[in-house]
């Protein structure tokens, strides 16, 4: 279970990245409200990181934690940003979820 909290604590990281672009785009009132999706979803994600850090060992849940976060993120990137989408980013990309794959099957 401590697994899936791990998960879903990376994907409301990827959002609250996903919020912060999308307040840099935006203006007045709606910047302000995508401002408020970040602060929300920092903080469940923080929330849930620190509930699993009760049970998963620390390094282990925060590398994972960061790892969905940032694959997340560049895979957000990619496809609603139209950042380039080049053979080194998703070579990199593949080996850390590579990595993060390994660092699940070898905790206990």
């Amino acid at each position: 279970m401590n697994w899936i909290i791990l998960i879903i604590a990376g994907l409301f990281e990827v959002a609250f990245a996903a919020c912060l672009g999308k307040a840099k785009e935006a203006t007045g009132v709606e910047s302000t409200y995508w401002y408020i999706g970040f602060l929300v979803c920092l903080a469940i994600s923080m929330f849930l990181l620190v509930k699993v850090t009760q049970q998963l060992p620390i390094g282990t849940a925060y590398a994972v934690w960061t790892g969905i976060g940032a694959v997340g993120t560049v895979l957000i990137g990619i496809l609603i940003f139209k950042e380039p989408a080049t053979f080194w980013r998703l070579f990199f990309i593949t080996t850390l979820i590579a990595s993060i794959i390994g660092l699940k099957v070898v905790s206990h």
